[in-house]
């Protein structure tokens, strides 16, 4: 990861097939667009590229995780349980809806733990929200049954686990509606944008209307659309979308690469005998864009933090604990319910609460838990290079 590493002559003709024409709008103007739509040739890859029906683009990841969840009717009032290390989008996204975020405890695999999220259930509850963090994926069968035994939605965020699989499926497309954020840094990008998946035919049309400020999409121009319900301004634009059709053609040969990369730098990991690895609950799964790993305390965790930065190597390291974007700890604008317009009252009592909630658990696991981001575009002598400065590193910190 990211996509971007490998940007090339692919892009530059994806984009220059909709310069040509000058429409940049995803929808009408079919006669000066000469026959160009990029938008629609991307939802059908990834149709065809990750197994799902239906796939609707938006502009953002964010913009996806909400449509997602108006197509579903999440809002007012409802509870949508997700773990307590995430990005910020995906509470952003729950607090947009007025629904309420319930953060629960993570475990091992860095995702939602199932005892966590059983004991969070309420009669508000709606909907279980799974954040496949850094490549991998949370245990969705736990999480499955659950929505099962308590009539639940699945809703998987799956923004940062583009390609990644769970017991030959994939990431995204195995609850009743899924994500993908294409945002610059993603594995696949298109500078901006994300989408929304699902299996369910009424959802998809939800979702289709709902980014395009409701309208139906059946009049024979869009003039001529109906609009049966509120939508907003979620589309992506063609220069976006001409940006991901590359990309996607593309992606396997990304996967391949973060894999042989991760394993690579994994071996040098391996010889201390004091980490351990992230929990992966289907590793054939894994997207290898993180590799993850564990030491035995915080205070060697820090340690190791500041070898690596005396040692020039700390850039790609990312220790979340002391992260502000993605670790409840940092978030004291969700915890103080800091927001320029006023929230309901549930959302704003939810949130104050987060401030006396312990997440001891998954305190014990971020502060000792580091992932080092994999690069496309490193040689396989870089590889190494950089695999022994980490183990002269970590054997300094730890001796």
């Amino acid at each position: 990861m990211p996509g971007y590493e490998l940007f090339g002559a692919e892009e530059k003709k994806e984009v220059n097939d909709v310069l040509e024409t000058g429409i940049l709008m995803r929808y009408g103007f079919d006669g000066p667009r000469k026959g160009i739509w990029k938008s629609k040739e991307l939802e059908q890859a990834i149709c065809a590229q990750f197994g799902t029906k239906h796939a609707q683009l938006t502009s953002s990841g964010t913009a996806a995780l909400t449509t997602a969840m108006a197509a579903v009717g999440i809002g007012a009032g409802d509870e949508v349980i997700m773990p307590a290390f995430t990005f910020v989008a995906s509470f952003e996204a729950v607090l947009s809806m007025g629904a309420i975020p319930v953060l629960v405890d993570i475990d091992s695999s860095l995702t939602l733990a199932p005892a966590a999220v059983k004991a969070a259930i309420t009669p508000q509850t709606k909907c279980i929200m799974p954040v496949h963090m850094c490549g991998s994926m949370a245990d969705l069968d736990a999480l499955k049954a659950i929505c099962d035994e308590h009539n639940l939605i699945l809703l998987e965020d799956a923004c940062q686990s583009i390609g990644g699989t769970y017991k030959g499926k994939q990431l995204g497309t195995i609850g009743h509606a899924g994500t993908f954020s294409f945002d610059f840094v993603k594995a696949m990008t298109c500078g901006e944008g994300g989408v929304v998946m699902t299996n369910d035919e009424a959802i998809y049309t939800k979702a289709d209307a709902f980014t395009d400020h409701g309208h139906d999409h059946l009049g024979v121009d869009r003039g001529a659309d109906l609009h049966p319900y509120l939508g907003y301004n979620f589309r992506i634009s063609e220069l976006h979308a001409a940006v991901g059709l590359a990309q996607i053609r593309k992606l396997d040969k990304f996967l391949a690469i973060q894999k042989k990369h991760n394993l690579i730098l994994r071996s040098y990991f391996e010889q201390i005998p004091e980490i351990t690895f992230r929990t992966v609950p289907d590793p054939s799964g894994d997207s290898y864009s993180f590799l993850t790993w564990f030491l035995p305390t915080q205070e060697k965790t820090e340690k190791v933090i500041e070898a690596f930065k005396a040692a020039g190597i700390l850039a790609g390291n990312f220790y979340w604990f002391a992260n502000n974007w993605h670790y409840i700890r940092k978030w004291d604008h969700l915890k103080t319910a800091r927001s320029l317009y006023p929230m309901n009252d549930a959302q704003k009592t939810a949130m104050l609460k987060l401030s006396d909630t312990s997440f001891e658990a998954s305190d014990a696991i971020m502060s000792t838990c580091i992932s080092t981001a994999i690069s496309l575009v490193w040689t396989e002598a870089q590889i190494h290079e950089k695999g022994a400065k980490c183990l002269v590193a970590l054997k300094e910190a730890l001796s």
